[in-house]
């Protein structure tokens, strides 16, 4: 059986590791983000690594909302269908401790939040009326709590996560999976240079881990698994407590 799937915010980090992963385990990907010349080199490496053609590039900025539907069409039309569909795409800009700034935070909302709904909106139509699919988030371990050090990024990624819950008691009935991603920390071009980056993984453990999801199992995956105990402790620190802490 075909394997058919659209991986958003594919040209780098963990977007660029799943779609290798994808196709070295059978899928045809197609391959979104907005840099032309990165899509390249990455459908270029992938199909070299599978001795065929197996992934194809659509350039589309994921905050031209007006062009999504074009995209997404696009994208399904080349792969005859769907199956899988994973949003990766995000950003998360240096934010001082004493600034606020809604021109860096609305970019944050417009890809990690917008950006998401726009493109997963088309494919839950989709799977609803074909009764079947799965549909992947990523979101974060920071969208659990809001915590000073970037309040937008914070908030985004708690964004996303309620999101994919409200799809997934949507779609559920219709035999759709609907999976949330939440990493920790994850060595990629967003995270360069930052400093106090606990249990960072590279980015290729992250595409195993969202992989693993894919194929069944719990539908809110902790990459690494290692988070799930530490965040469940997380949350059930009070308030008042939890503002104290250098987070």
């Amino acid at each position: 059986m075909l394997k058919r799937a659209i991986v958003v915010g594919a040209s780098s980090g963990i977007g660029a590791a799943l779609t290798r992963r994808l196709a070295v385990e059978g899928y045809h990907v197609a391959a979104v983000a907005r840099s032309e010349d990165k899509l390249a080199r990455i459908c270029e490496e992938a199909d070299r690594a599978v001795g065929e053609p197996r992934v194809f590039p659509v350039v589309h900025d994921v905050t031209d909302t007006d062009s999504v539907e074009t995209a997404y069409q696009e994208a399904v039309d080349r792969l005859d269908g769907l199956d899988l569909i994973v949003y990766c795409a995000g950003v998360m800009p240096e934010v001082g401790p004493d600034e606020f700034d809604i021109a860096l935070d609305k970019p944050i909302i417009d890809v990690n939040v917008t950006g998401a709904m726009a493109w997963l909106n088309l494919a839950s139509e989709r799977f609803r009326i074909q009764q079947d699919g799965v549909i992947v988030g990523v979101g974060s371990v920071a969208g659990d709590r809001g915590r000073r050090g970037n309040p937008a990024y914070c908030a985004s990624k708690a964004a996303l996560h309620t999101y994919l819950e409200a799809l997934r008691n949507r779609l559920s009935q219709h035999g759709v999976r609907v999976v949330t991603i939440k990493p920790g920390p994850v060595d990629t071009p967003m995270t360069a240079g930052r400093d106090k980056l606990p249990l960072l993984i590279d980015a290729d453990r992250a595409a195993s881990g969202i992989l693993s999801a894919v194929r069944g199992g719990p539908e809110t995956r902790y990459v690494p698994g290692t988070w799930w105990p530490i965040m469940t402790a997380v949350r059930m620190v009070p308030s008042v407590v939890f503002r104290r802490l250098n987070f």
